[in-house]
Protein backbone atom coordinates (compact mmCIF):
# COMPACT_ATOMS: atom_id res chain seq x y z
CA UNK A 1 0.00 0.00 0.00
CA UNK A 2 2.41 2.21 0.90
CA UNK A 3 4.52 1.44 -2.48
CA UNK A 4 1.12 2.41 -4.04
CA UNK A 5 1.01 5.46 -2.77
CA UNK A 6 4.69 6.68 -3.31
CA UNK A 7 3.98 5.87 -6.93
CA UNK A 8 1.22 7.87 -7.46
CA UNK A 9 2.86 10.81 -5.47
CA UNK A 10 5.35 10.46 -7.98
CA UNK A 11 2.97 10.56 -10.54
CA UNK A 12 1.41 14.03 -9.35
CA UNK A 13 4.32 15.30 -8.69
CA UNK A 14 5.66 14.60 -12.79
CA UNK A 15 2.86 15.63 -14.41
CA UNK A 16 2.25 17.96 -16.87
CA UNK A 17 0.52 21.76 -17.28
CA UNK A 18 -2.24 21.12 -19.39
CA UNK A 19 -0.60 23.52 -21.58
CA UNK A 20 2.24 20.94 -21.96
CA UNK A 21 2.66 18.77 -24.65
CA UNK A 22 3.61 15.26 -23.35
CA UNK A 23 6.69 14.92 -25.48
CA UNK A 24 8.26 17.87 -23.57
CA UNK A 25 10.26 16.88 -20.36
CA UNK A 26 9.31 20.71 -18.96
CA UNK A 27 7.46 23.54 -19.68
CA UNK A 28 10.90 25.83 -20.26
CA UNK A 29 12.12 23.14 -23.20
CA UNK A 30 8.74 23.31 -25.18
CA UNK A 31 8.56 27.51 -24.60
CA UNK A 32 12.78 27.17 -26.35
CA UNK A 33 11.47 24.47 -28.83
CA UNK A 34 8.57 26.98 -29.76
CA UNK A 35 10.53 29.80 -30.27
CA UNK A 36 13.05 28.22 -32.28
CA UNK A 37 10.69 27.28 -34.69
CA UNK A 38 8.99 30.31 -35.11
CA UNK A 39 12.25 31.46 -35.91
CA UNK A 40 12.99 29.41 -38.37
CA UNK A 41 9.39 29.58 -40.12
CA UNK A 42 10.45 33.89 -40.16
CA UNK A 43 13.40 33.76 -41.80
CA UNK A 44 12.40 31.05 -44.49
CA UNK A 45 9.36 33.46 -44.97
CA UNK A 46 12.41 36.47 -45.21
CA UNK A 47 13.75 34.53 -47.90
CA UNK A 48 10.38 33.73 -49.41
CA UNK A 49 9.43 37.55 -49.90
CA UNK A 50 13.61 38.80 -50.15
CA UNK A 51 13.10 36.85 -53.32
CA UNK A 52 10.33 38.61 -55.04
CA UNK A 53 11.83 42.36 -53.89
CA UNK A 54 15.21 41.05 -55.03
CA UNK A 55 13.29 40.33 -58.85
CA UNK A 56 11.22 43.75 -58.72
CA UNK A 57 14.44 45.58 -58.08
CA UNK A 58 16.01 44.05 -60.79
CA UNK A 59 12.93 44.18 -63.56
CA UNK A 60 12.72 47.93 -62.24
CA UNK A 61 16.47 48.49 -63.12
CA UNK A 62 15.62 46.96 -66.31
CA UNK A 63 12.58 48.69 -67.61
CA UNK A 64 12.69 51.97 -65.33
CA UNK A 65 9.94 54.00 -67.49
CA UNK A 66 7.70 51.33 -67.42
CA UNK A 67 7.12 50.57 -64.27
CA UNK A 68 7.33 54.57 -63.62
CA UNK A 69 4.37 54.75 -65.50
CA UNK A 70 2.89 51.64 -64.23
CA UNK A 71 3.79 53.29 -60.69
CA UNK A 72 1.18 56.09 -61.37
CA UNK A 73 -1.60 53.53 -61.29
CA UNK A 74 -1.81 53.14 -58.09
CA UNK A 75 -3.77 54.99 -55.60
CA UNK A 76 -1.75 56.82 -53.17
CA UNK A 77 -4.28 57.86 -50.48
CA UNK A 78 -5.61 53.99 -50.31
CA UNK A 79 -2.18 53.02 -49.42
CA UNK A 80 -0.81 55.46 -47.22
CA UNK A 81 -4.40 54.71 -45.11
CA UNK A 82 -3.75 51.31 -45.30
CA UNK A 83 -0.09 51.93 -43.67
CA UNK A 84 -2.44 53.80 -41.43
CA UNK A 85 -4.13 50.74 -40.54
CA UNK A 86 -1.38 48.04 -40.24
CA UNK A 87 0.92 50.16 -37.76
CA UNK A 88 -1.99 50.30 -35.87
CA UNK A 89 -2.64 46.94 -35.77
CA UNK A 90 0.95 46.24 -34.79
CA UNK A 91 -0.37 48.75 -31.57
CA UNK A 92 -3.19 46.93 -30.95
CA UNK A 93 -1.32 42.99 -31.03
CA UNK A 94 1.35 44.82 -28.97
CA UNK A 95 -1.29 45.52 -26.21
CA UNK A 96 -2.34 42.32 -26.95
CA UNK A 97 0.47 40.11 -25.86
CA UNK A 98 1.05 42.70 -22.91
CA UNK A 99 -2.16 41.53 -21.57
CA UNK A 100 -1.54 38.43 -21.48
CA UNK A 101 1.34 38.51 -19.80
CA UNK A 102 -0.64 40.78 -17.38
CA UNK A 103 -3.80 38.07 -17.32
CA UNK A 104 -5.60 40.97 -18.21
CA UNK A 105 -8.71 39.12 -20.10
CA UNK A 106 -11.02 41.84 -21.17
CA UNK A 107 -8.43 43.66 -22.29
CA UNK A 108 -6.62 40.86 -24.67
CA UNK A 109 -9.98 40.21 -25.77
CA UNK A 110 -10.55 44.09 -26.77
CA UNK A 111 -6.96 44.34 -28.67
CA UNK A 112 -7.37 40.89 -30.29
CA UNK A 113 -10.60 42.25 -31.60
CA UNK A 114 -9.32 45.74 -32.54
CA UNK A 115 -6.67 43.92 -34.48
CA UNK A 116 -9.11 41.60 -36.40
CA UNK A 117 -11.25 44.78 -36.75
CA UNK A 118 -8.12 46.48 -38.25
CA UNK A 119 -7.11 43.20 -40.83
CA UNK A 120 -10.28 43.33 -42.20
CA UNK A 121 -10.39 46.54 -43.24
CA UNK A 122 -6.97 46.15 -44.60
CA UNK A 123 -8.03 43.65 -46.69
CA UNK A 124 -10.96 45.61 -47.50
CA UNK A 125 -9.29 48.16 -49.15
CA UNK A 126 -7.12 46.04 -50.82
CA UNK A 127 -9.87 44.66 -52.76
CA UNK A 128 -11.36 48.17 -53.65
CA UNK A 129 -7.90 48.82 -55.72
CA UNK A 130 -7.85 45.11 -56.79
CA UNK A 131 -11.40 46.20 -58.20
CA UNK A 132 -9.97 48.94 -59.73
CA UNK A 133 -7.19 47.17 -61.68
CA UNK A 134 -9.74 44.48 -63.00
CA UNK A 135 -11.56 47.31 -65.04
CA UNK A 136 -9.03 49.20 -65.95
CA UNK A 137 -7.85 45.83 -67.47
CA UNK A 138 -4.04 46.19 -65.66
CA UNK A 139 -4.34 42.10 -64.75
CA UNK A 140 -1.80 40.80 -66.16
CA UNK A 141 -3.08 38.14 -69.05
CA UNK A 142 -4.99 37.84 -72.77
CA UNK A 143 -7.28 40.91 -71.58
CA UNK A 144 -4.12 43.04 -70.36
CA UNK A 145 -5.08 46.80 -71.85
CA UNK A 146 -1.73 49.03 -72.52
CA UNK A 147 -4.35 51.88 -73.44
CA UNK A 148 -3.56 53.84 -69.97
CA UNK A 149 0.61 54.03 -71.10
CA UNK A 150 0.04 54.19 -75.20
CA UNK A 151 -2.53 57.35 -74.74
CA UNK A 152 -2.10 58.42 -71.19
CA UNK A 153 -4.10 61.60 -71.84
CA UNK A 154 -7.49 58.62 -71.66
CA UNK A 155 -6.61 57.84 -67.98
CA UNK A 156 -7.04 60.23 -65.05
CA UNK A 157 -4.09 58.76 -63.23
CA UNK A 158 -1.55 59.06 -65.96
CA UNK A 159 -3.07 62.28 -66.86
CA UNK A 160 -2.84 63.99 -63.44
CA UNK A 161 0.58 62.45 -62.88
CA UNK A 162 1.79 64.18 -66.79
CA UNK A 163 2.77 60.63 -68.18
CA UNK A 164 4.16 60.68 -71.45
CA UNK A 165 3.38 57.68 -73.94
CA UNK A 166 5.43 55.00 -73.82
CA UNK A 167 7.33 53.67 -76.98
CA UNK A 168 5.11 50.08 -77.57
CA UNK A 169 8.02 47.76 -76.84
CA UNK A 170 8.22 49.45 -73.19
CA UNK A 171 4.53 49.78 -72.48
CA UNK A 172 4.11 46.11 -73.08
CA UNK A 173 6.75 45.71 -69.84
CA UNK A 174 4.34 47.46 -67.62
CA UNK A 175 2.68 44.07 -67.30
CA UNK A 176 6.07 42.90 -65.40
CA UNK A 177 5.03 45.23 -62.86
CA UNK A 178 1.82 44.35 -62.43
CA UNK A 179 2.55 40.70 -62.47
CA UNK A 180 5.09 41.80 -59.52
CA UNK A 181 2.05 44.00 -57.80
CA UNK A 182 -0.51 41.35 -57.78
CA UNK A 183 2.26 38.34 -56.94
CA UNK A 184 3.39 40.28 -53.81
CA UNK A 185 0.28 41.94 -52.58
CA UNK A 186 -1.21 39.14 -53.28
CA UNK A 187 1.13 36.81 -51.11
CA UNK A 188 1.00 39.15 -48.56
CA UNK A 189 -2.98 39.58 -48.24
CA UNK A 190 -2.85 35.58 -47.99
CA UNK A 191 -0.13 36.15 -44.86
CA UNK A 192 -2.63 38.19 -43.73
CA UNK A 193 -5.97 36.19 -44.30
CA UNK A 194 -3.73 33.55 -42.41
CA UNK A 195 -3.57 35.74 -39.19
CA UNK A 196 -7.01 37.11 -39.44
CA UNK A 197 -8.51 33.25 -39.47
CA UNK A 198 -5.92 33.11 -36.49
CA UNK A 199 -6.60 35.53 -34.39
CA UNK A 200 -10.66 34.20 -34.59
CA UNK A 201 -9.58 31.17 -33.08
CA UNK A 202 -7.71 33.20 -30.66
CA UNK A 203 -10.58 35.62 -29.87
CA UNK A 204 -12.69 32.64 -29.08
CA UNK A 205 -9.69 31.11 -26.71
CA UNK A 206 -9.27 34.01 -25.05
CA UNK A 207 -12.96 35.00 -23.91
CA UNK A 208 -12.59 31.21 -22.32
CA UNK A 209 -9.63 32.29 -20.40
CA UNK A 210 -6.71 30.59 -22.30
CA UNK A 211 -3.06 32.92 -22.47
CA UNK A 212 -3.86 34.88 -19.20
CA UNK A 213 -3.20 32.17 -17.10
CA UNK A 214 0.75 32.06 -17.03
CA UNK A 215 1.08 30.57 -20.76
CA UNK A 216 1.17 33.59 -23.02
CA UNK A 217 3.84 31.84 -25.55
CA UNK A 218 1.06 31.36 -28.67
CA UNK A 219 0.18 34.83 -27.97
CA UNK A 220 3.63 35.93 -28.05
CA UNK A 221 4.60 34.42 -31.07
CA UNK A 222 1.46 35.27 -33.09
CA UNK A 223 2.44 38.79 -32.40
CA UNK A 224 5.66 38.25 -33.86
CA UNK A 225 4.02 37.37 -37.14
CA UNK A 226 1.51 40.04 -37.02
CA UNK A 227 4.30 42.01 -37.21
CA UNK A 228 6.52 40.20 -39.49
CA UNK A 229 3.90 40.67 -42.18
CA UNK A 230 3.45 44.19 -41.20
CA UNK A 231 7.24 45.04 -41.71
CA UNK A 232 6.76 43.29 -45.01
CA UNK A 233 4.41 45.87 -46.07
CA UNK A 234 6.15 48.69 -44.76
CA UNK A 235 8.46 47.65 -47.64
CA UNK A 236 5.76 46.69 -50.19
CA UNK A 237 4.31 50.06 -50.10
CA UNK A 238 7.28 52.73 -50.99
CA UNK A 239 8.62 50.29 -53.45
CA UNK A 240 5.47 50.39 -55.02
CA UNK A 241 3.54 53.50 -54.69
CA UNK A 242 6.40 55.76 -54.00
CA UNK A 243 9.97 55.45 -55.13
CA UNK A 244 10.46 57.48 -58.30
CA UNK A 245 6.86 58.18 -58.39
CA UNK A 246 8.14 61.23 -61.02
CA UNK A 247 10.76 60.18 -63.90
Amino acid sequence: MSDSSTLVQADHAHEHPPYQRHHFETMQQQVDATGFAMWLFLLTEIMFFGGMFTAYLIYRNWYYPAFVAASHQLNIFWGSLNTLILISSSFTMAMGVWSAQMRKQGTLVLCLVLTFILGLGFLGIKTIEYKEKFEKHHVPGAHYSLNSFLNPDSDKEAKDAGDKPLPLDMARHTEIYFSLYFAMTGMHALHMIIGICLLGYMIFRARQGAYTTGHVSFVEYFGLYWHFVDIVWIFLFPLLYLISRHQ
